[in-house]
C-alpha cells in the first residue's frame, strides 16, 4: 500500500496477496498434474481400437472430464495470480457495498458522491481514493496481461492441433481428437481475448467501472 496506510490495513493486504499466492500456486500444481493425466488419457484413447466400444467411450469420457477441470484450473491460476499482484483491490471487491445499514455506509457514500464528481467537476482525487483508483487500474492491466499470455498459449495450442489435424489423414480417431482441440481451443482464445480487451479498456479509464461497483452494478 502507502506510507500513510494504516497498519492494519497494510496486514490484511498483505494476508490476501499472501492467500492467493497461496491458492495459485495450488491451482497451478493441479493444472499440471491434469495436463499430465489428460496425454495420458487421450494417447490411451488413440490406441484403444482393441478396446470394446465401453471401454472407448469411458476413456474418452474420462479424457473430456480431466480436460475441462484442466481449463477450470486454469481460470483459477488465472484469477488467483491476479488477486496476488493487486490484493487490494481483490480485497475491496469483497466489500459489502449493496448493504446500506453497515458501519462503511457513510464511507460508501463518499466514495460514489466522488468518483460520480471527479470525473467532471475536475475536482482532485482524496489520496486514498487515488490510490484505490490506481491498483483497480492495476488489478485490470493484471487480468489483460495474463489473458494475452494465455490467449498466445490456445493459439498455439490450436495452430498445432489443427496442423495435426491435416498431417494425421489415415486415422480417423486422431484426425476427431486433434479437431476438437483445434476447435476448442480456438473458441477459448476468443472468450479469453474478449476478457483481455475488456480489462485493457479498463485499465486505461478505471473510473467509472470503479464507481459501478460501488454503485452496485
Amino acid at each position: 500500500m502507502t506510507r500513510s496506510s494504516p497498519p492494519a490495513l497494510d496486514t490484511l493486504v498483505d494476508y490476501w496477496f499472501r492467500y492467493h499466492l497461496a491458492k495459485a500456486v495450488i491451482a497451478a500444481i493441479l493444472l499440471a498434474v491434469l495436463v499430465a493425466l489428460g496425454v495420458r488419457l487421450w494417447r490411451a484413447f488413440l490406441r484403444a481400437g482393441d478396446l470394446g466400444t465401453v471401454r472407448r467411450a469411458a476413456v474418452a469420457g474420462a479424457g473430456v472430464l480431466v480436460t475441462t477441470l484442466a481449463v477450470v484450473s486454469s481460470v483459477l491460476v488465472m484469477a488467483n495470480l491476479q488477486g496476488a499482484l493487486a490484493p487490494f483491490s481483490s480485497l475491496v471487491s469483497m466489500l459489502p457495498v449493496g448493504d446500506t445499514s453497515g458501519q462503511l455506509t457513510d464511507t460508501v457514500g463518499e466514495v460514489r458522491a466522488h468518483l460520480a464528481g471527479s470525473p467532471t467537476a475536475g475536482e482532485q482525487i482524496a489520496p486514498a481514493l487515488d490510490v484505490m483508483v490506481r491498483d483497480f487500474s492495476r488489478f485490470h492491466a493484471v487480468m489483460a496481461v495474463i489473458a494475452a499470455v494465455v490467449a498466445v498459449v490456445l493459439i498455439s495450442m490450436s495452430v498445432v492441433s489443427w496442423t495435426m489435424f491435416r498431417t494425421r489423414s489415415p486415422d480417423r480417431r486422431a484426425r476427431r481428437l486433434w479437431g476438437s482441440f483445434g476447435v476448442v481451443s480456438a473458441l477459448l482464445s476468443l472468450v479469453v481475448l474478449v476478457i483481455g480487451v475488456a480489462n485493457t479498456t479498463t485499465a486505461v479509464d478505471p473510473v467509472p467501472a470503479l464507481a459501478a461497483f460501488f454503485q452496485g452494478s
